[in-house]
């Protein structure tokens, strides 16, 4: 049996890596501060940008008086995301291009880079619907209940969850669910690799035999999820877990290390150059927690019979991500180490919820899901001091090394797993 070569046998190979991209994030950075300082040259700029949320607020006033107002949370054309607010009687423009002035004179680099908040005037409201936005439309005519039109919103078109389905789903421990992310591209792509193998088939038997099959149909799939992922506006996730699938099947392809930390690392590294915003994005950082967990269950238990690696990988990933979601959430139930079994259903349930709505029968599952979320109501609030995330992160990476390092993590997280179990019960 061939032994699977390294990508970098060299040092001065990775080196040489670590310099090419050291180039091109300089580059992206130069521009990314060009665009920073047309936005801030005037007092005020003109940004053309999309509503991702839009929430009611109220607060207190000095002089002890109620004042609510709206809340808009956008995305402007250039990348950047800010927040402004409107009067409490604005129109609902949640989806909708606006065109507006803000006040960002004394927006930093840094805000620029995360978020801000600018005062606007909004001098446009585009009227026109983008497919996306039809998308939207149409899984909202197609369910009764706004909350279920918008989990498959959220799952279908990225579109953000209300604030009241977020607390919901975290405290069932299923937010990585509705969020998009590498396991929704695993399922799609594992899908349309089934579809597409037949009709393949039959046309290279007559007329390519001489095709590479599994090249041509990752190519087929690649394009396809391409376009998804920019039908989407790459969410930082899903962009993730789609360098991942390419880099993944060019080491492949070539005899390369899949399941190796380099391969995650050259992934990060390409991405954090290309795109320096994701470096602020905590769904990107979370998305990478959860592929180096998966990538280390396999180095340390690869001798493992691959039935009890499937048994077994949900639930230390499972307890690897809980004290991310306690230090970060802090939200936590008794029901929340059921998400091992959900995670384990959803897997037939989203390919099987896209054929249904394709085929007339869109609500089939909602009275299901409506007693899901029943479920999520209870909550209780566990945070956790954010320096038992900080040793958890240095026993993730001393486990890399070490197989004692990592039972050492496993034992710290379960840990933290029977003192969250003990202040709910």
């Amino acid at each position: 049996m061939l032994q699977k070569v390294s990508l970098f046998p060299l040092k001065r190979d990775f080196f040489l890596f670590l310099l090419a991209c050291g180039f091109i994030l300089t580059y992206a950075l130069l521009i990314e501060y060009q665009n920073y300082k047309k936005l801030t040259y005037f007092d005020s700029c003109i940004v053309d940008a999309t509503v991702l949320k839009q929430y009611t607020k109220t607060k207190e006033t000095k002089r002890g008086k109620l004042k609510s107002y709206q809340v808009l949370k956008l995305k402007s054309d250039k990348g950047f995301s800010f927040y402004t607010t409107v009067s409490k009687n604005f129109t609902q423009v949640k989806g909708k291009k606006l065109q507006l002035i803000i006040f960002a004179d004394a927006v930093t680099f840094h805000e620029y880079f995360t978020s801000f908040y600018a005062r606007s005037i909004v001098l446009q409201v585009d009227k026109s619907q983008s497919l996306r936005n039809k998308l939207d439309a149409h899984l909202s005519q197609a369910h009764n209940n706004a909350a279920i039109a918008n989990i498959y919103q959220a799952l279908y078109t990225a579109a953000p969850l209300e604030r009241e389905l977020q607390t919901l789903f975290s405290n069932l421990g299923v937010s990585h669910l509705l969020a998009i992310s590498g396991f929704h591209l695993g399922v799609l792509s594992a899908l349309l690799f089934f579809l597409l193998k037949t009709p393949y088939k039959f046309f290279q038997d007559r007329y390519f035999p001489y095709r590479n099959a599994k090249s041509d149909l990752f190519v087929l799939v690649a394009s396809t999820l391409l376009v998804y992922v920019l039908f989407l506006d790459a969410p930082p996730s899903l962009l993730r877990a789609f360098a991942m699938l390419l880099i993944g099947f060019i080491l492949y392809d070539r005899g390369m290390k899949i399941v190796s930390m380099q391969t995650l690392l050259l992934s990060v590294l390409l991405l954090l150059s290309l795109f320096p915003r994701l470096f602020f994005s905590l769904g990107f950082w979370l998305s990478v927690s959860g592929v180096f967990y998966i990538f280390l269950f396999l180095i340390h238990f690869k001798q493992l019979n691959k039935y009890w690696q499937f048994f077994l990988l949900p639930f230390f990933v499972y307890l690897l991500m809980l004290p991310f979601s306690l230090a970060i959430f802090g939200t936590f139930s008794f029901l929340h180490p059921l998400s091992i079994l959900w995670t384990t259903l959803f897997t037939p349930f989203y390919p099987l919820s896209i054929l249904l709505h394709f085929i007339g029968f869109a609500d089939l599952f909602d009275t299901l899901l409506e007693s899901f979320m029943t479920l999520g109501k209870v909550q209780n609030t566990i945070p956790i001091p954010i320096e038992w995330l900080y040793l958890h992160i240095i026993l993730s990476f001393l486990g890399m090394w070490k197989k004692y390092f990592m039972w050492l993590l496993l034992f710290y997280s379960f840990s933290i797993f029977v003192y969250a179990m003990y202040h709910v019960t």
